[in-house]
């Protein structure tokens, strides 16, 4: 029983509220005076979902691509930082390389330490490549397609792809006949043809204004196209880096508090310091907690945590509540998971405890308090 904090639910702030856990489930979400003496009395701390990640390449030294002991660490980093569930994301690489990949990633989803895996490419725009390998990047054949959908038996969950690329909307079609997520990022699709990827069933931007042209006003873009359809989730990457506070401000308003996922997008650096490191075979420099191309050129990921991208949402004007969301429920609601993203009685018991500042001070994870 854990009792004193606010709690955030489905429904509003419970101020003072609890949450009763029963093993790895919730069993009782309340507020006022608790049934029973709390075993962990949380005044003046704030209890949230645990956190849903949807877009992660690695942390804590290590890399999604390194092998299932350095997925481990990648989990196990976030975990810390209050990421329950979360997608193991891929960056661009060659069919066979991305197929091993998923193949090693899929022990960590039968476990249940991944939510699935997120292929970030390779069907992406050479144009807007950002920190991917230029000569990694393809057009999504058919075959390729299928290849890795039917890799790691049904692990990968979400698929990112510039839709006006020769077979795009096609492609968009055999994700979602798959039962995964499609997404659209790094294009440099005009609106109509965003539309289209849209009409098509692509359900996610891909850290929005990340790896797209941006609005004009004669040709909107993907922008435009991807936050006003109320079908699409948009990702928002708040490290003060990728997007400034007034767009952060203004994507949200736009898409509205149930359409925004914060992501952290981060890479293997991130939770370990500056220096440099690779990404997807391509070197990196962090320097003043931001990840570039090592030529300067590209953002190339971030170095985020979830309760990072939680103060930088609320620092950037999103009220907490809505920034707790976008963490939580509406990252779970896209990707179809059941059982996370809420404090809610039958819940998984994944719950995150955070001081006054939004520091994290314990996280819970199915029933059991994360070292």
């Amino acid at each position: 029983m854990l009792g004193g904090a606010r709690v955030i639910a489905p429904d509003g702030v419970l101020d003072p509220g609890w949450v009763e856990v029963d093993g790895a489930r919730i069993a009782r979400v309340g507020a006022g005076a608790p049934p029973r003496v709390p075993d962990h009395d949380l005044a003046g701390s704030w209890v949230t979902p645990g956190f849903v990640d949807i877009h992660v390449h690695g942390g804590g030294g290590a890399g999604f691509a390194d092998g299932p002991d350095a997925a481990r660490r990648v989990v196990a980093h976030h975990r810390r930082n209050g990421t329950t569930t979360m997608l193991a994301s891929l960056v661009s690489a060659p069919i066979a390389a991305l197929e091993r990949d998923i193949a090693h990633l899929a022990e960590l989803v039968q476990d249940g330490e991944l939510a699935g895996v997120h292929l970030e490419g390779p069907f992406l725009s050479a144009a807007r490549c950002g920190a991917h390998d230029p000569a990694a990047l393809r057009p999504p054949e058919r075959a390729d397609v299928a290849r890795l959908l039917r890799a790691g038996g049904g692990a990968v969950r979400m698929v990112t792809l510039a839709p006006e690329l020769p077979g795009g909307p096609e492609a968009v079609r055999a994700v979602v006949a798959a039962g995964a997520v499609a997404a659209v990022g790094h294009t440099d699709a005009t609106y109509a043809v965003t539309r289209t990827a849209v009409e098509a069933g692509a359900r996610v931007a891909t850290h929005l204004f990340n790896g797209m042209p941006g609005v004009h006003h004669r040709e909107p873009g993907p922008v435009a196209a991807l936050l006003e359809d109320e079908r699409v989730v948009v990702e928002l990457i708040c490290d003060g880096a990728h997007l400034h506070p007034a767009v952060v401000r203004a994507a949200a308003r736009a898409a509205g508090p149930d359409r925004v996922a914060l992501v952290t997008d981060a890479v293997d650096a991130a939770g370990v310091g500056e220096g440099t490191w690779t990404l997807g075979g391509r070197r990196i420099h962090v320097e003043g907690g931001v990840a570039r191309l090592a030529d300067g050129s590209s953002l190339a990921g971030s170095t985020l945590s979830t309760s990072a991208a939680l103060r930088g949402a609320v620092g950037a004007g999103i009220p907490l509540v809505d920034a707790v969301r976008a963490l939580t429920a509406t990252p779970a609601a896209v990707l179809g998971l059941p059982r996370v993203g809420a404090l809610r009685a039958g819940y998984d018991a994944d719950l995150v405890v955070l001081d006054a500042a939004l520091g994290v001070r314990r996280v819970l994870a199915k029933g059991e308090w994360v070292a």
